[in-house]
């Protein structure tokens, strides 16, 4: 039996059901008495959160951008610590990757580097035999493909035992259920991706009826047997990588002593986008976390020294967030006295003078940056980038590296030129982010173990800042 039982659902395509099956097994497996963990390939935000708030899981990014072989593996032990068995879900088709002509990035490069047997979604409504044909396309593609399993989606009770016999028997794979065409398993989405929780009518009982219907169509036992096959993970629980260990022996000041550097992080409806990782390794680093609201607190917290505000939807609560002025107040007066302060996305346009909303209102923010943020009628700068610092900041000297990705409708008139962004595929480059020695704020969303040294350095910065 594997030390980490673990499997990883991924499909042809986007749209392919499995967000909704992995909902759905995870409930059923809940229902069965296990213990769950959750993982998502990608920088994706919105599916981790779902997972948590519904299923009470923490879920935790595998990105092969982001993090080393050894890494994404450490990151698997640490999740699933304590569980009886993992669920990793995919990202868009199964060998798509970077740029879209590679398979580096891939959900199929999380399962090679973390060794995870792979469960294909396929959407069989409208097909018989050529889901032959498909689904051997899959399996022939790369050699170690990790496929170990197929569910077919979207199918019927009738048909499904004669398409099992059929694809088995053709492509000596074990088919381990189906599941039939359901109003309920449709999740309403919007701009940026599914909806919250708290948004959803009926959530639960939504859940619970898929989980039912699955306990009924997949055969449960199976997975977990092909789960436990799972081959181990060598790298040592609780091991960190080398730039994380440098960065913490390096840490000086306040960061070395057992006093915790007091960091407030908004976090609330309007901004709930954050990477355990990041949050991990300011703690690593000597962080205190100490969440607060915009929307619904009316000061900061007290004696906090430095300020995360991290992505979100802020352009959904445009009106309540304007309407707490002595929050905005309070986060214009911390930045203007020096207070270290990292903004992503939505925190960056909540910092500037006004922001629209999703129907073209102007509403005030904080005021502690000049611009204006407006929603465009596409995606912006969309993707994986590496920055390249160009002058000296807060995040370090000129040449200074981090990787971050983008994902927003909105624009400003104050982007920034501190980085220079550059996709890892093509030739695409443009100039990001306002960064001073106490303020690093822009549309990126950083991933800080891709270098420890920027964590370090705001908290370096934050250590030497005493509250008024």
């Amino acid at each position: 039996m594997s030390n980490i039982p673990r499997i990883l659902l991924a499909a042809p395509a986007s749209g392919s059901g499995k967000t909704v099956i992995t909902c759905a097994l995870l409930r059923a497996f809940q229902k069965e008495g296990l213990k769950m963990a959750s993982f998502k390939c990608g920088p994706d935000y919105i599916d981790p959160l779902f997972h948590e708030q519904v299923f009470e899981i923490e879920t935790r990014n595998l990105d092969p951008f982001f993090s080393d072989e050894e890494e994404l593996c450490r990151i698997v032990r640490k999740g699933a610590k304590g569980k009886d068995l993992s669920i990793i879900e995919g990202v868009m088709g199964y060998y798509d990757g970077l740029g879209g002509v590679s398979t580096e990035a891939s959900a199929y490069d999380v399962a090679r580097k973390t060794k995870s047997p792979v469960v294909l979604i396929i959407n069989a409504k409208g097909a018989s035999v050529s889901l032959a044909a498909q689904i051997r396309g899959f399996l022939e593609f790369r050699k170690d493909h990790q496929i170990c399993g197929v569910i077919l989606n979207r199918t019927t009770k009738g048909m499904f035992p004669l398409l099992k016999t059929f694809l088995e028997d053709e492509l000596g794979i074990q088919i381990f259920g189906y599941f039939p065409v359901m109003e309920e398993a449709q999740f309403e989405s919007r701009h940026l991706g599914l909806l919250l929780p708290d948004e959803v009518q009926d959530i639960s009982a939504r859940l619970d009826a898929l989980a039912d219907v699955c306990r009924e169509t997949v055969d449960l036992k199976a997975m977990q047997e092909a789960a436990n096959r799972a081959e181990e993970l060598s790298v040592a629980e609780g091991a960190i990588s080398e730039a994380v260990q440098t960065a913490e022996v390096g840490t000086s000041g306040a960061a070395a002593e057992q006093t915790r550097i007091r960091i407030g992080v908004a976090r609330d409806e309007a901004f709930c986008f954050y990477y355990h990782e990041n949050l991990d390794l300011l703690e690593n680093l000597g962080a205190e976390i100490v969440q607060f609201s915009p929307i619904h607190d009316a000061s900061l917290p007290e004696n906090i020294q430095g300020l995360l505000i991290g992505g979100g939807y802020p352009e959904l609560y445009a009106k309540q967030l304007s309407e707490n002025a002595s929050m905005r107040n309070a986060i214009r007066d911390a930045v203007a006295c020096g207070m270290p302060t990292l903004a992503e996305c939505g925190g960056f346009m909540y910092l500037m003078r006004q922001m629209e909303d999703m129907e073209g209102n102007s509403y005030e923010m904080c005021g502690a940056l000049s611009g204006k943020a407006w929603r465009t009628t596409r995606l912006q700068r969309f993707g994986y980038v590496t920055l390249t610092a160009q002058d000296g900041s807060m995040a370090g000297p000129a040449g200074e590296q981090i990787r971050a990705h983008e994902f927003h409708y909105f624009d400003t008139d104050l982007n920034g030129e501190v980085f220079r962004a550059k996709k890892p595929t093509g030739k695409r480059e443009w100039d990001c982010m306002i960064g001073t020695e106490t303020i690093l704020a822009g549309f990126p969303h950083l991933y800080y173990p891709s270098n420890p040294q920027v964590a370090k350095r705001f908290l370096e910065r934050a250590a030497a800042f005493h509250p008024v």
